[in-house]
């Protein structure tokens, strides 16, 4: 094997391996939308907004959950879907933020087959 060939491979690994996340700024009281979007041409389908990073399968801290329709589980009423879910908007609108809000929000859009999840990760800072 050539030195580059290895030397590329290792840099492509290490590239991999930096995560970054999309920022959200919101202050405290206001309402923040936290941007999730998918195409719908295949169909609508099932997804999920979870609290901390996006993990392997699911969403964990679940906040909010729809069938491709309509909104099925909402863990508090701040937490809403405004966009049009049907033509795959489904970001995040929290009202009334608070300083516990921040953090990391996973928006997983469900696709079949193995590992076809979308997965995005943002960041929620507050600011008083």
């Amino acid at each position: 094997m050539q030195p580059w060939v290895a030397i590329s491979g290792l840099l492509l690994l290490l590239t991999d391996a930096v995560v970054s996340y999309t920022q959200v700024i919101g202050m405290v009281g206001h309402s923040i939308t936290l941007p999730c979007t998918y195409s719908t041409a295949p169909g609508v389908t099932t997804m999920c907004w979870g609290r901390g990073a996006c993990p392997m399968s699911r969403c964990s801290d679940e906040v909010v959950w729809t069938n491709g329709s309509h909104v099925t589980v909402r863990k508090h009423p701040r937490y809403k879907l405004k966009g049009n879910i049907l033509r795959g908007n489904v970001s995040l609108t929290i009202e009334n933020v608070a300083q516990t809000d921040r953090g990391l929000y996973c928006c997983r859009v469900e696709h079949k087959g193995w590992f076809n999840d979308m997965k995005r990760t943002l960041s929620l800072e507050i600011k008083p």
